[in-house]
C-alpha cells in the first residue's frame, strides 16, 4: 500500500500553527501574517499538499456530493450563503445536493434523513436547537457541520454567528443616538438565530435604556411581514422613535410602511436592520445594519466540513462576531 496522502493537520503541525491558519493561508485570506503564509506554503509544497487533496480524498467515497439542508431557500440570506458554498464546491470539483424550505423540526429532520447514503458529508443550518439533528438519526460515519446554529448542539461541529452580540452592539448604538422608544421586529420563532437576536434586543434595552419597556412585533424575515410590522407600530398612540428589525428584508418592509405614512427616515423615525445584505447600503437612506459576511460564512463552513471529512476528527467549533455598520438611517436624536 502507498503512503497516506498528507492532510491539512500535517501541514499545521509542521508549521506550528492551527488548521484554520493553514486554511486561511492556502486560500489567500488577508488576515495571515506574510511570514506565516510563506512558511505554510513552503511546508505544503514540500509535502505535495494542496486543498484539492480534500477532494481527492472524497474520491474514495461513493458520491462526490455534499448535502446542504437549509430551513428556507427563497430569501436573501440563504441565496448569498449558497453563493459561498457553491464557489467552494466548484473549486474542489464537488457537487451539491440542496434541500430547503423546511418550516418545522420534523420536516427538517426528514430532509436530513433523505441525505443518508446519498452524500459524503452534510452541511446544515439547524434552527431548532438540534432537535432536527437528533430526530434524523444520522449515522456516526457521516461528517456533519452545523452553520449559524446553536453551538451547544452535541456531537457535531458548528460554525456559529454570535447573533446575540450583534443585537447588543446595535442596541448600544441606538441608545447612544438618544433613541428611547426602540421597537423590535422579531424573526421567525423558534429559529435559533431569531431567538438570539431577540434576546440581544431585550438585554440591550435593559442595559442601555434602563426603565424602557420592550416593544416586540412578530415578523417572518421577509418584506411582507416587515411592512405589516411597520404599519402596526405606526398605529400605536405614541409611535417608536426607532425600529430595529431582526433582518434587513424586514427593515426594507418598514421603510415602505413609513413612506406610505409620510414619515422620513431618520428625520421622523430611526431604522436599523441585521445581516447587511448588499441592498442595505443602497437604500434611501442607506441602512444601519449588523454585518455578517454571508458568502464568506458559506465558504468557511464548506472548508471546515472538508477538513472534517479528510482526517475524520471533530474540528473545534467556531463563533463569528458580526460587525456594526452605521449608516444614515440612524443618527443622534439631537441632530434630527
Amino acid at each position: 500500500m502507498g503512503a497516506a496522502s498528507p492532510t491539512i493537520r500535517d501541514v499545521a503541525r509542521l508549521a506550528n500553527v492551527s488548521v484554520a491558519t493553514v486554511s486561511r493561508a492556502l486560500n489567500g485570506h488577508e488576515n495571515v501574517a506574510e511570514a506565516v503564509r510563506q512558511r505554510v506554503l513552503e511546508i505544503a509544497n514540500s509535502l505535495d499538499y494542496s486543498p484539492h487533496h480534500a477532494a481527492r480524498a472524497l474520491s474514495r467515497g461513493r458520491t462526490h456530493t455534499i448535502g446542504v439542508v437549509l430551513p428556507d431557500l427563497p430569501c436573501e440570506f440563504f441565496a448569498r450563503l449558497m453563493c459561498g458554498i457553491d464557489a467552494a464546491a466548484r473549486e474542489r470539483g464537488l457537487q451539491l445536493l440542496v434541500s430547503g424550505h423546511h418550516r418545522s423540526a420534523e420536516s427538517q429532520a426528514a430532509a436530513l434523513r433523505v441525505m443518508r447514503g446519498r452524500v459524503d458529508g452534510l452541511l446544515a443550518i439547524s434552527p431548532y436547537a438540534g432537535l432536527d439533528i437528533a430526530a434524523a438519526r444520522l449515522p456516526a460515519s457521516l461528517p456533519v457541520l452545523l452553520l449559524d446554529s446553536d453551538p451547544a448542539t452535541q456531537g457535531v461541529a458548528t460554525l456559529a454567528v454570535d447573533n446575540y452580540d450583534g443585537a447588543l452592539q446595535m442596541m448600544e448604538h441606538l441608545a447612544g443616538c438618544g433613541y428611547r422608544r426602540i421597537a423590535f421586529v422579531s424573526g421567525r420563532r423558534p429559529h435559533f438565530n431569531a431567538e438570539e437576536r431577540l434576546r440581544g434586543y431585550l438585554d440591550g434595552l435593559a442595559r442601555y435604556v434602563p426603565g424602557a419597556e420592550p416593544w416586540v412585533v412578530e415578523g417572518d424575515f421577509d418584506v411582507q411581514t416587515g411592512t405589516r410590522a411597520g404599519e402596526l407600530l405606526l398605529e400605536a398612540p405614541q409611535r417608536p422613535d426607532c425600529v430595529f428589525a431582526a433582518n434587513d428584508m424586514m427593515a426594507l418592509g418598514c421603510i415602505f410602511a413609513f413612506r406610505r405614512a409620510g414619515l422620513r427616515v431618520p428625520d421622523d423615525i430611526g431604522l436599523a436592520g441585521f445581516e447587511d445584505i448588499p441592498l442595505a447600503s443602497y437604500t434611501v437612506p442607506p441602512l444601519t445594519s449588523v454585518r455578517i459576511d454571508i458568502a464568506r460564512l458559506g465558504t468557511d463552513a464548506f472548508t471546515m466540513l472538508l477538513d472534517r471529512m479528510e482526517d475524520g476528527s471533530l474540528p473545534p467549533s467556531r463563533v463569528v462576531r458580526p460587525q456594526l455598520m452605521v449608516r444614515a438611517s440612524t443618527r443622534p436624536v439631537a441632530a434630527a
